[in-house]
């Protein structure tokens, strides 16, 4: 790893734990091991630590939906057709795996915390926060769900209601087991129940796996 990615690490650490605000340059350069003015050989600011830090973020958001085979968000089409012929438990299995991203893997878990930390001192961290974990899941579902509702494959006048209502359950329980990995299996049993009724509703009923 080189200096530039420890920095990135370290700071994330950091700034998950004691907050964007909360830590400082220093703090950040001896947890790597360097002096402030070699850290400032790699970054001109913390903000600059932080923007890395978020384009980081996209870049690994974007290797998970290629890695889960996600179709890409500007192509409604193959997303509406993908979404209404894998059945509930392809929908279930996918769902899970996104979840399981953002509830454990090290980068994205830290991301998430380091946002919800700051969002309250920092307008411009809450936009971030905002965009990534609230706007944009429900912009884009809702533009697939009104793709699908046109195509027959969900029931419903409302797709904007139709994402919170899918997307809610999820952000609620990341949320919940944030601190408590460890209850996998609750979660996602929790999830499960969340999706499945879901799709009892919009869907009128499961389809095959």
């Amino acid at each position: 790893m080189t200096t530039r990615e420890r920095i990135v690490e370290e700071a994330l650490t950091l700034f998950s734990i004691q907050g964007y605000q909360g830590t400082s340059v220093k703090i950040i350069a001896d947890k790597v091991g360097i002096k402030d003015s070699s850290l400032y050989k790699h970054f001109s600011s913390k903000k600059e630590i932080f923007d890395t830090i978020v384009q980081e973020m996209s870049v690994r958001m974007e290797e998970m939906s290629r890695a889960f085979g996600l179709p890409d968000e500007g192509n409604l089409l193959e997303a509406a057709g993908l979404y209404g012929t894998v059945g509930i438990d392809k929908l279930l299995d996918l769902s899970k795996q996104i979840f399981l991203f953002y509830l454990k893997d090290e980068f994205a878990s830290r991301f998430r915390r380091m946002l919800a930390i700051e969002q309250y001192r920092d307008r411009d961290i809450y936009e971030v926060y905002r965009s990534i974990f609230m706007n944009a899941a429900v912009t884009y579902q809702t533009a697939l769900f009104g793709e699908m509702i046109h195509r027959g494959i969900f029931t419903g006048n409302d797709p904007e209601a139709m994402a919170v209502n899918f997307y809610a359950p999820f952000f609620f329980l990341l949320n919940k087991y944030d601190q408590e990995p460890h209850r996998e299996a609750e979660a996602l049993q929790a999830l499960e129940r969340q999706i499945r009724e879901f799709a009892r509703i919009y869907q009128g009923k499961e389809s095959g796996g």
